[in-house]
């Protein structure tokens, strides 16, 4: 079955994002009272002989795992991927992109999430060895670091709305 495949957002007790899993994964943890069902998938059920369950968009695991995730490394590819490959100085997603410090080095920018950001060739020289002031730029959105969430869904969609809320997206 299809159904079985699609993806289930899967939190913690404290409902801290954990991972996906698929659905059939997601009525299994459910079966043996291991999580419960947060968010349905429009109304869409499962039946087997004499029970029924929800499809799940989100579940709830009901005892917390103490789970504490590996640091997202700071790469040019993940910087790139952070601001969906496009320009925070033009938006353009065109040509190659490079990594900016928005601050430069030389005047004590730090390799770091919110001083780092994508930016095409042509802003990248035009802004130079200057600050966004003296260069007369903006940026796009300000510079943060990201979630592995983030991460994972930047250039894909998320495979439903609802869990925008629980990924800290919007």
């Amino acid at each position: 079955m299809q159904i079985l495949s699609e993806k289930v957002l899967v939190l913690n007790q404290n409902y801290e994002p954990l991972s996906v899993c698929n659905v059939k994964r997601a009525i299994l943890l459910i079966y043996l009272n291991k999580a419960e069902c947060v968010i349905q998938r429009d109304g869409k059920i499962i039946r087997a002989e004499r029970i029924f369950y929800p499809v799940p968009s989100v579940i709830r695991i009901l005892k917390y795992i103490n789970y504490r995730p590996n640091e997202i490394p700071l790469t040019k590819k993940n910087i790139l991927k952070r601001d969906g490959y496009t320009c925070q100085y033009c938006g353009t997603k065109e040509g190659v992109m490079t990594v900016d410090h928005v601050i430069p080095k030389t005047r004590g920018g730090k390799d770091d999430w919110t001083n780092l950001v994508c930016a095409c060739i042509k802003c990248n020289s035009k802004k130079g060895n200057r600050t966004l002031k003296e260069a007369g730029m903006k940026l796009l959105k300000k510079p943060k670091k990201p979630t592995r969430f983030h991460l994972m869904f930047a250039k894909s969609k998320l495979p439903d709305t609802n869990w925008k809320k629980f990924l800290f997206l919007d």
